[in-house]
């Protein structure tokens, strides 16, 4: 009985930590991505997604992830937790 608990605990643990995983291999352009997408990243709430859009569509394309800090209210500690997240 204990190892049939054991089994399913982690077929849960599985099931929940795929797409996550998933999720973490495919980075996201910063220059394409529409606010919802944008908001997936750690520290990008609505208000910071709409504001990189604005940015890069005022300013042009972000080459680099310290571009970032162009945007109002994303500074480097913001930017350390999404660098491996992201690409341009």
């Amino acid at each position: 009985m204990q190892g049939l608990f054991k089994g399913l605990a982690l077929s849960l643990l599985l099931l929940f930590a795929v797409p996550s995983l998933a999720q973490e291999m495919a980075p996201i352009d910063v220059n394409t991505a529409d606010a919802e997408l944008l908001q997936e990243l750690p520290g990008i709430g609505e208000t910071r997604a709409q504001a990189i859009i604005e940015e890069r569509e005022t300013n042009g394309p972000f080459e680099n992830a310290e571009d970032m800090g162009r945007v109002s209210g994303i500074g480097a500690t913001t930017i350390d937790g999404f660098r491996d997240q992201v690409s341009f």
